[in-house]
């Protein structure tokens, strides 16, 4: 399971969250689990912000990576 969860409102990067948006980042970690929990991952997920150029980003509106599932090409 691999989904995005993005503002309407465009914010470029996480160097750019100000206090602001310290209400939205917190919907937006919040709502990750409850996501998973309703497509049926259980036993774990990764949440994943690029920032910038050196962190990865490449499309320059804040948002986050959530991804999680059976991972069956990691089985020795």
């Amino acid at each position: 399971v691999h989904f995005l969860i993005l503002f309407k409102t465009h914010i470029a990067t996480m160097a750019d969250v100000t206090p602001a948006e310290q209400a939205l980042m917190g919907k937006m970690m919040v709502l990750a689990p409850q996501l998973m929990a309703e497509l049926g991952v259980t036993g774990g997920f990764r949440q994943i912000i690029n920032t910038g150029r050196d962190g990865g980003q490449e499309v320059y509106h804040l948002h986050m990576h959530v991804i999680g599932g059976p991972r069956p090409w990691a089985k020795g």
